[in-house]
């Protein structure tokens, strides 16, 4: 995130921007908060994006999966509720099934798989 002036309790705007979204505050609302433009919200949010996506990659090399958009949106506000990406959600709930050697739990506990 930026390493300007503190904002509103927040080291930068950047911090402040990606606070209030997570806590579900609109671009107007955000930009009214701050007293910022519209156009600013979304320019800081998107520089935010592009450094977390540039720390993921070099952070996490591996395989990408596609997620259907309705698990993708599912998702969503658990991981605004900690303040963490989508991305970030599964990577974690993936990571943890797997290390704690819980895959055939997860996959057997009620499930009706079919002949797939």
């Amino acid at each position: 995130m930026g390493s300007g002036k503190s904002c509103l309790g927040y080291p930068s705007r950047t911090a402040a921007v990606i606070a209030y979204r997570h806590a579900g505050a609109s671009t107007a609302e955000i930009a009214n908060l701050i007293g910022i433009s519209p156009n600013t919200v979304t320019a800081l949010e998107a520089s935010a994006a592009r450094s977390q996506r540039r720390a993921v990659s070099t952070e996490h090399p591996g395989r990408a999966i596609l997620l259907p958009v309705e698990i993708h949106d599912a998702l969503g506000p658990h991981a605004a509720k900690r303040g963490r990406s989508v991305s970030y959600l599964v990577r974690l709930l993936i990571q943890t099934v797997v290390n704690e050697n819980m895959v055939d739990a997860v996959l057997d506990d009620g499930a009706e798989w079919g002949n797939a």
